[in-house]
């Protein structure tokens, strides 16, 4: 393919922070730009937003294009997508990645449709390997993009070998934060696109910004609660185990479709992927959805009453029983241990 090949990293920046997705992308985007020799690149838009460019360097990125207009303060698709379109047009890339939070689902899919390529959402890997088609044709170096289907049940590799860039939204906390080394540099490319005369039938009124209740992803202790909790409040007790370790709540998906609980506490592939020094699994089965968000955990404790649970199969240590009584004295224990 014509151009330079590189791999690109879009940069979520918002309310004048970077988002954290845009950084962890940066590792799994140094492993493939290593893979086919070519440079990491991150693509930074909005306004007054060249100052994070010397964080992405020193998370890893070679290179940063920079698109600093004031027009571009606050996110606005049809911008966004005209950026990163004439960049990808100029400097030709061979992989384009996006988180797949909201801004990254919006965003991706309009680039896709006006360049004309493949783009697959929701990756939880991306690998680098050759593929034949079925026309006979050997592609070399192509990008692998795994995700789950059917339900989790089972994992498809995609790919897309004719057509450039390779695209994919790859799912928040699924792709470790790389190391940072500080004082790394890289080179800046500023970059003017054409926003005249763009049709947008949308408008910013306000915004408004709602501080997070909960931080899975950063939490070292996370307390879980499953159906098998049984109510709303049912969940109190796993609260109260998680005030005494100091932990973050956290649930299943049938948890939050039950209405026990909130969606910010959902851990799993719907939800937010995690990855503790200690994962406490309470009254969860462990279907595969949720498994792949909280499987990287350091240490999983399950607790069920229920012996061929799934959880189990990844659990350090399993304790059968009922909740309702085991958590108690988990409790007690620690607080007298703590008193002693």
């Amino acid at each position: 393919m014509a151009g330079h090949g590189e791999v690109w990293v879009y940069a979520e920046e918002d309310w004048d922070e970077l988002k954290e997705i845009g950084i962890e992308l940066l590792s799994k985007g140094r492993e493939l730009a290593d893979g086919l020799n070519v440079q990491l690149c991150s693509i930074l838009i909005g306004s007054k937003v060249k100052k994070h460019a010397d964080i992405l360097f020193e998370h890893g990125a070679d290179k940063v294009y920079v698109c600093d207009k004031p027009s571009l303060e606050h996110y606005d698709t049809v911008k966004y997508a005209k950026v990163i379109e004439d960049l990808v047009e100029k400097y030709k890339p061979n992989i384009v990645l996006y988180g797949a939070s909201t801004q990254g689902r919006d965003l991706a899919p309009r680039i896709a449709s006006k360049l004309r390529v493949g783009l697959t959402a929701d990756c939880t890997d991306l690998q680098i390997g050759d593929y034949k088609h079925t026309d006979g044709n050997q592609y070399k170096n192509i990008l692998y993009q795994i995700r789950p289907a059917f339900g989790g049940n089972i994992i498809a590799t995609i790919v897309s070998p004719k057509h450039r860039p390779q695209m994919a939204t790859v799912r928040e906390g699924v792709m470790p934060t790389p190391p940072r080394q500080d004082g790394r540099k890289g080179e800046v490319v500023i970059f003017d696109p054409a926003l005249q005369n763009l049709q947008n039938v949308t408008q910013i009124l306000k915004r408004e910004k709602t501080e997070k209740r909960v931080n899975l992803k950063g939490a070292q202790i996370i307390v879980s609660g499953g159906y098998g909790v049984g109510s709303r409040d049912g969940f109190n007790i796993v609260r109260e185990l998680a005030a005494v370790l100091g932990a973050e709540v956290g649930a299943s998906r049938a948890a939050v479709d039950a209405g026990f609980i909130e969606k910010d506490h959902q851990v799993g592939q719907t939800g937010t992927t995690v990855r503790p020094k200690l994962y406490i699994a309470c009254g969860i089965s462990g279907s595969v959805q949720h498994r792949a968000g909280m499987d990287q955990s350091a240490k999983i404790v399950a607790i069920n009453n229920d012996p061929n649970a799934p959880i189990l199969s990844i659990a350090h240590y399993g304790i059968i029983g009922d909740l309702l009584e085991v958590i108690p004295k988990i409790i007690e224990d620690i607080k007298k241990r703590r008193v002693d």
